[in-house]
């Protein structure tokens, strides 16, 4: 079935674009004019060569979902029924992959499935957090409420995924140019040198057959080396997979003394931030703390949030159990305690992710700071021990013919 491109407008004035399948352009003007989109233009697109590999398609993108929520908030407010939201939506839909799962949760709601339930059949897009909220949405018939709610919600999840792979950016690029460096010179040029010292017929410095020393390991054993990282890596995911070995890991990351501190301030924001939004959407207290567990990404505050679940479910409050497990600061239980007591849990809830942001913010700047120091010694000392290593025969020699 070809495939055109259009552009309409709606009511307000705004002009929407789009394509649609469909056997001729008569039935994409009627689609758009039963959407309530006064086509203005309708273009046959190429005929693209479509291949289709398994395992390759595109993913459904954050971005793709604060969108598509977004819209669907806005739907929703006008009065819109469900089926002609998604209907809508899924035309507009540039990413083939959220196109299909959109076409496919109308069809689920069309046979008669809740919202909710029609979402919960694709989690790899729409996770246990989203499930649950557009379920009590849909219960309290506050869904656009939700929806807007969810959208801010990812939008700073979002945002602070970006912080931390920003902070991780910088560091990781100048290390592999270094390691790739290091490993250029020691394989091409110092064998250079090695063949022009030969002749020399004098013992080398210590530093200089240690450098030389390095080169003939390396170009004997790269690709043995190379082999062997690969390997290692798939072992340690691996080992990962499992919850032992997840929970060793992650208690490691925490600990560790540059950036310990600033993935434990990440798991309160996100923590702090996911209940708030759970708890402010009217989801129990009880499913809440399960979802947050299931989305902390840090099996050690994971294990804590589980922990505190089942203290609550015989009677306890949050803050008690919290503070035992030793992973939440001091100064995040006493405010989730007041919160508590002053029966604003939601709201303190999220004044704390909001701090924590701030927090992850500054956490960013003070180790990007310390780091990049470290790595220019780190990168200057490396090269230029090798190169300083590799000229003392050559002073070595300069100096004996002037004595």
């Amino acid at each position: 079935m070809p495939v055109y491109k259009w552009e309409g407008k709606v009511r307000d004035g705004s002009v929407k674009k789009g394509t649609m399948e469909a056997p001729n352009e008569a039935v994409v003007t009627a689609q758009l004019r039963g959407q309530k989109i006064m086509p203005t233009k309708i273009k046959k697109s190429l005929g693209a060569v479509e291949i289709k590999i398994p395992g390759m398609k595109p993913k459904v993108k954050t971005k793709d979902l604060v969108v598509f929520t977004r819209q669907f908030a806005t739907m929703i407010d006008a009065g819109l029924p469900l089926v002609q939201c998604l209907e809508i939506l899924s035309t507009q839909q540039d990413n083939p992959t959220f196109k299909e799962i959109i076409g496919q949760v109308k069809e689920d709601v069309e046979s008669g499935n809740t919202f909710a339930d029609a979402l919960a059949k694709h989690p790899k897009a729409f996770d246990r957090l989203y499930v649950n909220l557009v379920n009590a949405g849909e219960m309290g018939g506050i869904l656009d409420t939700i929806l807007n709610r969810l959208a801010a919600y990812i939008e700073k999840a979002m945002n602070l995924r970006k912080k931390v792979k920003g902070a991780m950016v910088y560091p990781s690029t100048v290390v592999a140019v270094a390691v790739i460096v290091v490993a250029i010179i020691l394989i091409f040029v110092i064998p250079v040198f090695q063949q022009m010292f030969g002749g020399m017929g004098k013992s080398l410095p210590a530093p200089t057959l240690m450098v030389i020393a390095m080169s003939e390991f390396l170009k004997k054993y790269f690709l043995f080396m190379i082999i062997a990282f690969f390997v290692l890596a798939g072992i340690m995911k691996r080992i990962y997979r499992t919850e032992k070995g997840r929970m060793a890991f992650d208690k490691v990351f925490l600990k560790a003394p540059i950036f310990g501190d600033l993935i434990r301030k990440v798991a309160v924001a996100k923590f702090t931030r996911t209940l708030g939004t759970l708890i402010s959407s009217g989801v129990p207290i009880l499913e809440g703390l399960e979802v947050v567990a299931k989305t902390a990404g840090n099996a050690v505050v994971e294990q804590a949030v589980l922990r505190t679940r089942d203290s609550i479910s015989e009677g306890r409050t949050i803050a008690e159990p919290l503070k035992e497990t030793k992973v939440f600061p001091p100064m995040v239980v006493q405010m989730i305690a007041v919160g508590e007591a002053t029966g604003a849990l939601d709201q303190m809830l999220n004044k704390i992710a909001d701090f924590y942001d701030t927090e992850v913010d500054e956490a960013v700047s003070a180790l990007t700071a310390a780091i990049e120091p470290l790595l220019m010694v780190f990168l200057g000392g490396t090269i230029g021990g090798i190169v300083i290593a590799m000229y003392l025969p050559v002073f070595t020699m300069a100096g004996a013919m002037s004595g």
